[in-house]
């Protein structure tokens, strides 16, 4: 069918009209939390040694577009700008989703419900829109088509190059590059078996009797249990005997012989006996938390911010005790505010009954008893000590980074006196290549400084690890909608045999 060619007039001014009520709109919603706003772009991985210039200019330029389209006579001019905005910020989006280890903050106006994903489908339908009312406009005009490609394709690469440009010289990534060198063991992990989970929302409960226990974050009543050889897989739907709080997001964690649900944003714990279906409170309005491990039936370590510091703690609440809450105050020690650099792991290791604290910022390991003695002090091989990150204080009395953080420790998870650690730095001698292929998995005793070696445990299709879990023999692994079981090698279930008569090979 044809389009009438009263409509097909109608188009150009249509499309300048979406783009004068997307820029304006995105303008002086920036304008009105322009502080906001600033900490957002400088949270950019691509962007953050420019935001203080940057800020101001993209709504000067949105403003600017905008009163462009609404003049008739340089209407084109202005739907050019508007192309090449666009595809400045699809660009950035796709290099942001695509090849950045850090997501930040959507920023501005209507995109900020939006995710990284439908922002970049939403810039993508604006570009054509831009495309199809420049044609419009041009052809009315009879500018030959090889000039309206040279018009549209030359600026179209002068964009994309400066974004690109941007993400090769980011200060994020140049970082990656440091002095220590890894020790890579010859085949440390050999894959055995693989389990298609049907969806990538799983993550791991616990490993007890030979099961590995997962729970959903789009399920969180449902507790899966798969045997070690990957060839059963059961679920249950767990109750609570009182659901009716304010959850936020649930937790299931298993310590045999029991089962714990909790959401640290609500002062609650459930226990129920695995088995069985029914968990019951045995913990309300005596802690609220961020990370929780567990002791015993009725005894567990937290990490939680102090109402006093407004700083990150960790503490013990033991249920049978007067009182029941006691907290460490010195044992996350503050560098820059005492929340975003004190950021990390709590883990245990079920063998040996200690706690590990892996910081996310800095290259330090904490190792306590249940008693949450500091056992040892322990560093990671990298190099960074302090953590790199930069927080401003909004007026609202928000705390937000101003830059992208220098992410050094990711994932970790420790088994029988040896934590494993997925590092996010890049050694000397190491291939970029393998690093966006794999995860890199650095070894640790945590009896005292020694690092035990390196390995990496490849990308399945486009999907990185998630989440992992050692045990005696294996290494679990999810990643995708997978559970992947690893064999590992002698040259690592030697450190759980022997890893009390070993002498160290790194002095702090």
């Amino acid at each position: 069918m044809r389009v009438p060619e009263s409509f097909t007039k109608k188009i150009p001014w249509m499309v300048s009209l979406l783009f004068i009520l997307l820029f304006v709109y995105a303008a002086v919603s920036k304008l009105l939390d322009f502080e906001n706003f600033q900490v957002q772009l400088a949270q950019s991985p691509l962007l953050s040694a420019y935001a203080g210039f940057l800020a101001p200019s993209i709504i000067i330029i949105e403003l600017l577009v905008s009163l462009l389209l609404v003049i008739k006579s340089i209407r084109l001019i202005g739907l050019y700008c508007s192309l090449f905005l666009m595809i400045g910020f699809t660009a950035y989006i796709y290099l942001i989703l695509n090849y950045s280890d850090f997501i930040p903050c959507s920023c501005g106006g209507v995109i900020e419900k939006m995710s990284w994903t439908q922002h970049l489908l939403f810039n993508i339908s604006f570009t054509i829109f831009a495309l199809i009312a420049i044609l419009i406009v041009e052809l009315k005009k009879h500018t030959e088509p090889k000039r309206i490609v040279l018009q549209s394709s030359i600026p179209t690469f002068m964009v994309v190059g400066i974004i690109v440009g941007l993400f090769l010289s980011s200060e994020h990534i140049i970082k990656k590059e440091n002095s220590f060198i890894r020790r890579f063991d010859k085949h440390p992990i050999r894959n055995e078996k693989v389990l298609d989970l049907r969806v990538n929302s799983y993550y791991f409960a616990g490993i007890a009797n030979g099961k590995i226990y997962l729970g959903n974050v789009t399920a969180p009543s449902i507790l899966t249990t798969v045997d070690t050889s990957l060839s059963i897989k059961k679920a249950i739907e767990l109750e609570v005997d009182n659901p009716k709080h304010a959850f936020r997001s649930i937790q299931i964690m298993v310590k045999a012989p029991y089962f714990y649900i909790y959401d640290g944003n609500v002062p609650v714990i459930y226990r129920g006996k695995l088995g069985d279906s029914i968990a019951n409170i045995i913990s309300f309005e005596d802690i609220y938390f961020s990370q929780l491990q567990v002791i015993d039936s009725t005894d567990f370590v937290f990490r939680a911010q102090s109402s006093n510091t407004k700083t990150q703690v960790l503490g013990a609440l033991r249920l049978n005790r007067n009182p029941k809450v006691s907290l460490s105050n010195t044992l996350l020690e503050k560098q820059v505010d005492g929340m975003f650099d004190t950021d990390g792991q709590l883990l245990q290791d079920n063998s040996s009954g200690k706690f590990v604290y892996v910081y996310t910022y800095r290259n330090q390991v904490l190792v306590m008893d249940s008693e949450l003695n500091l056992s040892q002090k322990l560093h990671t091989i990298d190099t960074i000590s302090q953590a790199q990150i930069q927080v401003q204080l909004l007026a609202d009395g928000v705390h937000k980074m101003n830059r992208p953080p220098f992410e050094v420790n990711k994932k970790s998870t420790v088994h029988n006196g040896v934590l494993f650690n997925e590092s996010n730095l890049m050694g000397r001698f190491e291939s970029p290549n393998i690093w966006r292929e794999a995860s890199i998995i650095d070894m640790y005793c945590i009896d005292r400084q020694e690092y035990l070696g390196s390995f990496y445990v490849q990308n399945r299709g486009k999907y990185k690890m998630s989440q992992m879990l050692a045990s005696n023999n294996f290494l679990f692994v999810l990643s995708g909608n997978e559970l992947i079981r690893y064999h590992f090698a002698q040259s690592v279930t030697q450190h759980f045999e022997n890893r009390r008569s070993r002498k160290p090979d790194l002095k702090e």
